[in-house]
């Protein structure tokens, strides 16, 4: 009987565990995204314009970056969301993929876009001293899409995909919407 009572209770524990794990919590949609293979694309609005782009917030995020990817979508990128504002330099280790840069202001200005070839070590720094996001697009992508030095990249669009990643705003410098 001692036997058959443990046998049962491995079961009814096993069960719980499988119920435990299985049930996902269900979170309210704070913007639209779009999932790819890689990762969550979030629309940022940037001038007259829409990019979805991935959000690299945290360290670990920024420094991988678009590392070991073969290509990215015409009109995605990837948007570098730093704490602080300061002098940027981002470098191709590992990106296959030529790109273009561009440094925005803590105001969402956009205030330069730099060239820059895979794999190229020297790094692209910022002319500006106070950079506070970064976004990755194609190379030539700023140019096709039609976006512009002085574009204002739209806070409330960063500070949406920052609270759906579970990222406090505040903490990047934004305020809530």
């Amino acid at each position: 009987m001692n036997q058959g009572y443990r046998i049962l209770n491995c079961h009814f524990i096993a069960f719980l565990a499988l119920l435990l794990t299985s049930c996902k919590k269900e979170t309210a949609q704070v913007a639209p995204t779009q999932e790819t293979k890689e990762a969550t694309l979030f629309p940022f609005e940037l001038g007259e314009k829409q990019v979805w782009a991935e959000l690299a917030a945290r360290p670990r995020e920024r420094e991988k970056g678009l590392m070991y990817r073969d290509s990215i979508p015409e009109g995605n990128g990837m948007l570098f969301v730093f704490e602080k504002p300061g002098p940027q330099r981002f470098w191709m280790k590992n990106t296959r993929i030529p790109l273009d840069i561009g440094y925005f202001s803590q105001t969402g200005k956009l205030l330069e876009i730099h060239a820059a070839k895979p794999f190229d070590l020297r790094g692209v720094p910022s002319h500006s001293q106070k950079v506070k996001f970064v976004l990755e697009l194609n190379l030539n992508g700023f140019r096709k899409m039609g976006i512009r030095i002085g574009d204002r990249l739209d806070l409330k669009s960063v500070t949406r995909a920052l609270q759906q990643k579970g990222l406090a705003p505040k903490e990047y410098g934004l305020p809530y919407p």
